[in-house]
Formats: C-alpha cells, sequence, structure tokens
C-alpha cells in the first residue's frame, strides 16, 4: 500500500479529524512563505531589517510606512486561490469528518474554498481595525486606501491588520478552541509547516488520537512521532486522497 492509499484508508477510518497547517499550503497557491517573501523584500529595497522585525509589534508601532510597504507588496496576494489542499479539507468538512482546520496562515484561502470551522492562530489580512475607535474595515479599505498607512474613516487614526506581530500574544479563545479540538481529534493531519514558530507549534502536543500524519516538504523535529510521513507537494497528495475516497464512495 503507497503512502497516498494509506492516508486515504486513515481518512476514511477517521471520525474526527483535525487539520493543523502552515505555509507549505499556501505556496502551492503562489503565495510565498514568510521568510522568502521578506528576502525578496530586502533584496529589493536593500532594507536592513530582519523579517522578523519588519512583522513586530514594537516596529510597526515605530516604522507603520515601513511595514505597510512590506506588507501590501509581500503578503497581500489578491489573487490567490485554493490549491486542491484547500478543497480537500473544504469537502472533509462537508462529509462531517473535520471538526477543524487551525492555520498559522493570515490568507483566508481556507475560508474562500469553502472551510468553516477555520481557527485563524495569527489573524487574518481580512480584518482590520481602527487602533483608536476600533472600527472594522476590509482589506478592500486597506488596498484602497490613499495613503500608505490606512486611516480610519472614522476618526483619522491609524488602522492595524488583525495579525499577530511577533511581541503580540495569540488570541486566549481561538487558542481553548484549539486545544479542545486536537485533544478530541482522531487522526491529526500537519500539514505545510516546519513547527518552529512558538506556541503555535507546541500545540500539537495535546493530541491524545490514534493517528497523526505529517505532510511537510521538509524535515520537522517532529518527524520520528509521527504515524507517517509524506514530503510530497501536499496539495498533489491531498487531491490523489479526495479522488480515491469518492471513487470509493
Amino acid at each position: 500500500m503507497s503512502s497516498i492509499e494509506k492516508l486515504a484508508a486513515w481518512v476514511s477510518e477517521g471520525r474526527k479529524i483535525v487539520f493543523f497547517g502552515g505555509a507549505g499550503i499556501s505556496t502551492e497557491s503562489g503565495i510565498p512563505d514568510f521568510r522568502s517573501a521578506a528576502g525578496i523584500y530586502q533584496q529589493e529595497k536593500a532594507s536592513p531589517y530582519s523579517p522578523e522585525e519588519i512583522l513586530s509589534r514594537p516596529f510597526f508601532d515605530r516604522h507603520p510606512e515601513v511595514f505597510y510597504d512590506f506588507y501590501k507588496t509581500k503578503m497581500i496576494h489578491l489573487n490567490a486561490e485554493p490549491n486542491p489542499a484547500h478543497r480537500f479539507l473544504a469537502w472533509l468538512e462537508d462529509e462531517g469528518k473535520l471538526d477543524a482546520v487551525i492555520t498559522q496562515n493570515i490568507d483566508g484561502l481556507h475560508q474562500k474554498a469553502g472551510s468553516r470551522k477555520v481557527l485563524e492562530l495569527h489573524g487574518s489580512i481580512h480584518r482590520n481595525y481602527c487602533m483608536s475607535c476600533g472600527r472594522f474595515h476590509s482589506l478592500e479599505d486597506i488596498m484602497g486606501s490613499a495613503d500608505l498607512v490606512p486611516k480610519c474613516n472614522a476618526c483619522g487614526s491609524t488602522v492595524k491588520p488583525d495579525v499577530v506581530l511577533y511581541g503580540e500574544n495569540l488570541d486566549n479563545t481561538v487558542i481553548e478552541n484549539t486545544v479542545e479540538a486536537i485533544s478530541e481529534a482522531d487522526l491529526l493531519l500537519i500539514g505545510g509547516t516546519s513547527l518552529t514558530v512558538q506556541p503555535a507549534a507546541h500545540l500539537i502536543t495535546y493530541f491524545r488520537g490514534q493517528r497523526t500524519v505529517l505532510l511537510n516538504a521538509s524535515s520537522t523535529a517532529y518527524d520520528s512521532r509521527a504515524d507517517l510521513l509524506i514530503t510530497e507537494p501536499i496539495g498533489s497528495v491531498l487531491g490523489q486522497v479526495e479522488s480515491l475516497l469518492k471513487a470509493e464512495a
């Protein structure tokens, strides 16, 4: 039995499946991972700032214009579309087998594919709030702003994306819901993440179920603990799994 056939069999048997994902699931939709995007930015701008500096809260407060220049040009991809991995997870939820998608991504592609039970550990580009009055602003507001640093339509103060920057805490409710979902799952699918970003990566340690599947192109510190390790492109793999499951139905 091939790895893909084994994964399909496990998904077929699973009743409470949870997916935990990172940047690797969106790279196949044309969105570069954070460090690659930052590297491109540094080459273009001859920027002296590290990726972690650019996306830190102290840096945002001190240099919002540099932050937004990077954010708008390298982190917003308006034309990106869900790939077979996103669509597979949405289909699995429709089938009543997937309890939650837990993502470190901020691009909203899971929702665009049709997933409804999405826990966004690091927030979303699609939510933006005035730092003074709290007024909501859409992504269209941010990208359509005449100013590099978008200002609130109501009070004129700076608008901040609802994304978790370095130096900020994760949302407690999202963490609680994530821990609950992972701890109750019988099959944990981990995809497109190196499991190095903390505290997000630590959350998978709450899994108490039967099987863990790790789908990632590069090795991780968790490889030895996975019941199944697949290094092929995640979109291709999950697309094939979906085809197998539909053929058996």
